[in-house]
């Protein structure tokens, strides 16, 4: 953005009764408008599509393999806690591990990508951008799943984690898997609402990040929500353990939840947010 543009969503710029530095205080304290976030997220989403193949395949990959460490942590804290009503409050917390991985490493996980790069096509709507978003979700969908098929088949058949755990990743993984394809799917579309919104929130946390990412993550586990590639790595356990198989896996989890997900991110979240700034960036 520029700096024209820049001191027009500043809301001391129109303040001409205080100095420079009573200007730059008020800035400071005051929030970012919804225009401002909007176009800071659109120049990453930019700078996204601009991002090679092989380097968005490999940020991919590894989100999926980091995403793994929401369904080991919790089967952990399953373990190490009593067998009391309250346990499931503190096991949900486990789940936000992987994601603050992925979050503040910057890594390419699908769910983020539902807003991020939607932006730059909702105001370029053109067959460019739209083939550099299909390229993008593309990449970064097919190697998130790869990994998370990676990181369950070592869950399942190395001797990483004792048997005691690996019962208790099974037991927590048939959440995945214990709804029908409707309810599945409107669990995915909260569940994509709610990663796309964490996204949106992200420009204005600041030094506040990492809990606006536990926050957020901590109620889509709290509510059972489903998540493409933390659920992933959980319905392909399942599979390489015998208790499901691939259709399962297929039909009643990766279709209704992909869906789900992307609905969720790019209608809720992407095309709401897009709408409630549109005629404030038309106006520049």
């Amino acid at each position: 953005m520029t700096s024209e543009t820049e001191n027009r969503l500043s809301p001391a710029s129109e303040m001409t009764d205080l100095n420079e530095g009573e200007k730059r205080a008020v800035d400071h304290q005051s929030r970012p408008s919804a225009a401002l976030i909007h176009e800071t997220i659109r120049a990453e989403g930019e700078r996204e599509l601009e991002r090679t193949s092989v380097a968005l395949m490999l940020s991919g990959f590894a989100a999926g393999l980091s995403i793994g460490f929401s369904v080991v942590v919790p089967a952990i804290l399953m373990v190490a806690l009593p067998d009391v009503s309250w346990k499931h409050l503190l096991t949900s917390l486990g789940y936000t591990i992987g994601f603050l991985i992925v979050v503040l490493g910057r890594q390419q996980l699908f769910t983020e990508n539902t807003l991020t790069p939607v932006l730059p096509l909702l105001k370029n709507r053109n067959l460019h951008h739209l083939a550099q978003v299909g390229r993008l979700w593309s990449v970064v969908l097919l190697s998130n799943i790869a990994a998370t098929w990676v990181f369950s088949a070592v869950l399942a058949h190395t001797p990483v984690f004792d048997q005691e755990i690996r019962t208790a990743i099974a037991a927590y993984s048939h959440t995945a898997l214990d709804s029908d394809f409707w309810p599945m799917f409107l669990k995915a579309v909260f569940a994509g609402w709610l990663i796309a919104l964490m996204v949106w929130l992200m420009p204005a946390a600041g030094d506040a990040r990492p809990f606006v990412i536990i926050i957020v993550t901590y109620v889509v586990a709290l509510a059972h929500l489903a998540h493409i590639i933390a659920g992933s790595v959980e319905a392909s356990f399942l599979v390489h353990v015998g208790e499901a198989s691939f259709a399962d896996y297929l039909f009643r989890f990766f279709v209704p939840t992909l869906l789900g997900n992307t609905i969720g991110g790019v209608a809720l979240v992407a095309c709401l947010n897009f709408g409630q700034v549109a005629p404030e960036l038309e106006e520049r």
